[in-house]
């Protein structure tokens, strides 16, 4: 007759081989979210939007020049100071670009503030004091691009022929009038994926769109920061001048290599992103911390193959004892 005991030795082994299976297998999926975390974090792109400017007879044309010099589209954050205190008229503006140097609405941004203060002058504006732009365009506002403040086309004045700018218009200042704005601010969540490549400012005269949005743009210091109108010369425009942050490379990386997370604010104290940057974390196991770098799940196939064959082993010797005592 056989002994029971080995029967329950036997079924006690078997219990504790399937837990260190599972637990293994366990391990092996909480790598997993590492490579998504690292995913997320990538720098953001987006392609460039392309909207031709309206011709004449169409509902958002505006005006020309009798003399061919300029032409101007219709801006529903266009307006007149009342009372009207002279011929003073002005813009500003907010060009957002990919890395590529194509104007976009920042889809790849959501939930993005731009802010420009401005001055006194412009207080009486229900879109100014200060200025802000929210991002995406297309989402935010019903008219997202109004003018087309750069390039140039053969059969255009100003413009190469598609919107580029967000902006804000205003008429009525006094002739002899100051119009002052602040540094852009950025918030939001993807606040450190647009970098501020410069402003461009015009006073006095007419906009000359044969200006590069990136290479022409400088400091807020060197713009000026506003301007003061003179006698015939009573108009002024500046465009404040963001593109997206230069894409990181990803591709190559493991959950085990060194790497810093462009956003931070999705990461939590409990996710296993610290795998990638070397820090410790306590609620790794050990077979993923320790993982090879080719394949983080190698190690714990090894484990299962092994705890499957020490099973196999136990139950051999186990048998082979209960036939010798039965």
């Amino acid at each position: 007759m056989r002994n029971p005991s080995y029967v329950g030795v036997l079924v006690v082994v078997l219990l504790v081989c399937l837990l260190g299976v599972t637990t293994v297998g366990g391990a092996a999926d909480s790598a997993t979210p590492v490579t998504q975390q690292m995913t997320e974090n990538e720098s953001v792109s987006e392609d460039g939007y392309y909207e031709e400017v309206p011709e004449r007879g169409e509902p958002y044309f505006e005006a020309a020049a009798s003399d061919g010099s300029w032409v101007s589209y219709v801006n529903p954050r266009d307006e007149y100071r009342s009372p009207y205190l002279g011929d003073g008229s002005g813009k500003i503006c907010v060009a957002l670009y990919n890395q590529a140097g194509e104007p976009i609405v920042g889809e790849s941004v959501p939930g993005t503030t731009v802010t420009v203060p401005t001055g006194d002058s412009l207080s009486w504006h229900s879109a100014a004091d200060p200025m802000t732009v929210q991002y995406p365009l297309t989402e935010q506002y019903s008219r997202p691009l109004d003018a087309d403040q750069f390039g140039t086309a053969d059969d255009l004045p100003q413009g190469d022929g598609y919107l580029d700018s967000h902006c804000i218009e205003f008429h009525g200042l006094p002739e002899d009038g100051t119009v002052s704005y602040g540094e852009v601010e950025i918030d939001g969540p993807y606040s450190d994926q647009i970098e501020v490549v410069g402003y461009i400012q015009h006073a006095h005269s007419a906009w000359n769109t044969d200006v590069h949005p990136i290479d022409d743009a400088v400091s807020y210091e060197d713009a000026g920061g506003g301007w003061t109108y003179e006698p015939d010369a009573s108009h002024g425009q500046v465009v404040v001048v963001l593109q997206l942050a230069e894409t990181v490379e990803t591709d190559t990386q493991t959950p085990t290599e060194e790497a810093t997370p462009t956003h931070t604010e999705t990461q939590t104290d409990e996710t296993p992103t610290d795998v990638a940057t070397g820090e410790e974390n306590d609620t790794q196991t050990e077979a993923v911390a320790g993982a090879d770098e080719s394949s983080p799940y190698e190690r714990p196939r090894i484990w299962v193959i092994l705890g499957l064959a020490s099973t196999v082993l136990v139950m051999a010797v186990v048998g082979w004892s209960i036939t010798r005592r039965g």
